[in-house]
């Protein structure tokens, strides 16, 4: 069992490590959403994540209807590598 000096919370990026081989959902830039194993990390908030699941989302307006057309297209991926400067936010999944 851990001790209460390692689970304890004291840098933003503290939380960030607890989450480490646990599933985590990463908002990042241009409607993408990220869930995956947290393999590693940096100060950065680059991220290897592991198992993961994308969802991009679109929005697209209908040239004759002028009404939006969401899209939402998924994929799945081994592995992969997030840089940080994209990521919006990272929580637990």
């Amino acid at each position: 069992m851990a001790s209460e000096e390692e689970s304890a919370v004291k840098e933003p990026l503290d939380l960030i490590r607890l989450s480490l081989d646990e599933r985590i959902y990463v908002k990042l830039r241009s409607d993408r959403e990220l869930r995956g194993k947290l393999h590693a990390y940096d100060q950065h908030l680059n991220m290897i994540l592991g198992d993961v699941e994308e969802i991009v989302t679109t929005v697209e307006i209908d040239d004759e209807t002028y009404e939006e057309i969401v899209r939402t297209t998924r994929r799945t991926m081994p592995f992969l590598f997030v840089r940080g400067d994209g990521v919006i936010l990272v929580s637990r999944h």
